[in-house]
């Protein structure tokens, strides 16, 4: 849980170092979802190619004036992933709230171990703060969810406003021994013990799974920003998603879980057909909707 004791004066990221060569597996696992990625924009509204500090960004704005920014890091264990494979969840939530969504290329494992990616991410984040004339709302789905959480860590030490935290099936314990694991490992058919404990290796290279910024399970949560939490009941990170929205409202920050009976992990990400998505998705849009104080949507 987290560790309110923890001084945020502690809170700081290692220096970057050398990783490791990616695996064969890795690379034909990158280059299909790309291939996926590809086919799954087709018909999709096209995104603003940039780069903010040196990360490639894709952002995705909606006709007309925007009334906050999403930052929305995309999941695939730290080793797999890019932002067009979340393109269609960032346009379509873009369009259903009128705001923009920026998604980052960050850096990947084991090419680039911890804290590369969560460096680029904050690098993101600070270009965005200051040109903010909006709220700023931070999102992230599996790995980027732990991204996003380590991110709103950074932010509550540096004060940088932050108006929302959004996770969807987050990753947020590297130590890979919740209970869930095990009791879902039958129920879950995306994610597993043995792949977390995989990935994590192969991100951490030697750093500790209990650092709060690797981890943020293990964060000080005090002075968060409001966050929305979604997981199906049957995934193997349950167990994390529950035990960091009881952190948060031990810390007295406002946390609403949501917890799907029948939906896949980042089922809202992946296919918005799949059980739960829909629901899943309106939530998170009433979600935003709050955090820029903007009225109920009509039925």
């Amino acid at each position: 849980m987290g560790d309110s004791a923890l001084s945020f004066a502690k809170i700081a990221l290692p220096p970057e170092r050398p990783g490791k060569t990616a695996p064969a597996d890795i690379l034909a696992a990158r280059a299909g979802m790309t291939r996926a990625a590809a086919c799954g924009r087709e018909g999709a509204p096209v995104p603003v190619e940039e780069r903010l500090q040196g990360v490639r960004v894709l952002r995705f704005r909606p006709p007309g004036a925007v009334t906050a920014t999403v930052l929305h890091l995309h999941g695939g264990g730290f080793r797999l992933g890019c932002p067009e494979y979340v393109a269609r969840f960032a346009a379509a939530l873009a369009e259903r709230c009128k705001i923009e969504v920026v998604c980052p290329a960050y850096r990947l494992a084991p090419e680039h171990p911890y804290p590369a990616a969560l460096n680029d991410a904050r690098a993101v984040l600070r270009v965005l703060a200051a040109a903010a004339a909006a709220p700023l709302i931070l999102c992230g789905d599996s790995a980027g969810g732990g991204l996003a959480a380590g991110l709103a860590l950074l932010a509550t030490a540096e004060d940088i406003a932050v108006a929302g935290l959004v996770l969807l099936s987050a990753w947020l314990d590297l130590t890979v021994t919740a209970a869930s694991y095990s009791l879902n490992a039958a129920t879950d058919p995306l994610f597993s013990g043995e792949s977390a404990r995989s990935a994590a290796e192969l991100y951490l290279q030697g750093e500790s799974a209990r650092d709060p910024l690797a981890s943020p399970l293990f964060a000080p949560v005090r002075g968060f920003p409001p966050t929305f939490i979604s997981v199906g009941s049957g995934e193997v990170l349950a167990d994390d998603s529950s035990g960091f929205h009881a952190a948060l409202r031990a810390a007295a920050v406002p946390s609403e879980l949501m917890v799907v009976a029948g939906m896949n992990h980042i089922a809202v990400v992946r296919d918005a057909s799949a059980p739960g998505a829909a629901e899943t998705f309106a939530a998170v849009g009433r979600f935003i909707d709050q955090r820029v104080k903007r009225p109920p949507r009509r039925p």
